[in-house]
């Protein structure tokens, strides 16, 4: 099946086709294994077709693999064993930033630092936020990503994106995203290929200002290294952070993995290190902080390839998982600090 499924593939227009591609070392943790197969889409139209080829194959009967669509990896921790279905890699057509007055087009693979200073030195405001998280668009609308007082929907006008179920086209209004803190109504399915934000006019001197603000301040508050930002999502009324920070798990190592001895909610891995000691530091702190507290902390970073892991009593770790399942399955991400905009959907 799968090497049926890769020669359609190769077969659509825009596709680069690889087959066990390193996937771990594409993230920000450069933790984990490979992917069975890694497809780059040139544009949306190629993205369509890859939907199309595997509704092909699903209509045949035939298996299909798990899909993750790879934003810039700044959320997602890969097992060690990789991934054993198909990762999407948008290429070049997803990067362009067009902008017409106080409105902003971007491609989901646009970084957000670089949108952020793209649209301040255009004399606009709104997006300044956007510098201190190392995710991309896509993954930014998928996960209603934000910091420093802000978020992605206080600005977005629209978002277009691609249904792999139909291999549709779709586009709607930001009001349609349905977004909460880090969460947004998209379907399991739906890609995000672009959006749209509508800013407000600002002096460049003063914005350019403000991002070294927050570039200063996250340098001084959160570690550097290889890392996924903030690990669990801020519990309602508090900062996980602080949780973690009170249990004394600050420091707290599991073979090539530790807690942050400088933001307790973000777990650093070593040079060479695994994602099984990473997992490990988050199962540990995650147990601890609940057996101490009361409070379960929800985590924001994207296991991919653990399969369906589970705690005695409790849900699945991953919350809101990064893959796609085709609908025959039954049934798409990043947030370093407190953003969420690595993986694209």
């Amino acid at each position: 099946m799968i090497g049926a499924l890769v020669e359609a593939l190769r077969a659509a227009p825009g596709c680069v086709v690889r087959e066990r591609a390193p996937l771990g070392a594409l993230t920000t943790y450069r933790v984990g294994g490979g992917a069975a197969i890694m497809v780059q889409v040139a544009d949306e139209a190629t993205l369509v077709s890859v939907a199309r080829v595997l509704a092909s194959a699903r209509s045949t009967g035939a298996a299909t693999p798990d899909v993750l669509v790879l934003g810039r990896g700044s959320n997602l921790l890969v097992s060690d064993a990789g991934f054993d279905g198909m990762v999407v890699v948008p290429g070049d057509g997803f990067t362009r930033i067009a902008i017409d007055g106080t409105r902003v087009d971007a491609g989901c693979a646009v970084s957000l630092p670089v949108l952020a200073r793209r649209t301040v030195a255009a004399g606009l405001s709104g997006l300044e936020w956007a510098v201190g998280v190392p995710g991309s668009v896509g993954g930014a609308v998928r996960m209603n990503a934000g910091g420093h007082g802000s978020d992605t929907a206080a600005t977005l006008e629209s978002f277009r994106g691609v249904d792999l179920a139909s291999g549709t086209v779709f586009e709607r209004p930001g009001s349609a995203l349905g977004a909460a803190y880090r969460r947004t109504a998209l379907g399991p399915l739906e890609v995000v290929t672009g959006a749209v934000h509508r800013l407000v006019p600002g002096d460049p001197d003063e914005g350019a200002a403000r991002i070294a603000d927050i570039v200063r301040w996250r340098r001084q508050h959160q570690p550097g290294g290889s890392n996924a930002g903030s690990v669990f999502a801020n519990p309602p009324g508090d900062s996980a952070g602080r949780l973690i920070d009170a249990c004394g798990l600050k420091g707290y190592r599991s073979g090539t993995a530790a807690v942050s001895t400088k933001h307790a909610n973000f777990i650093v891995a070593d040079d060479g290190g695994t994602a099984a000691d990473v997992l490990d530091v988050l199962l540990h702190v995650r147990r601890t902080v609940e057996q101490r507290t009361g409070v379960r902390l929800e985590a924001e970073v994207r296991l991919v390839g653990f399969g369906d892991l589970r705690e005695p009593g409790h849900d699945p770790v991953r919350a809101r998982p990064a893959v796609v399942r085709p609908p025959r399955v039954e049934a798409q991400a990043e947030a370093p600090g407190d953003g969420g905009a690595g993986a694209l959907s």
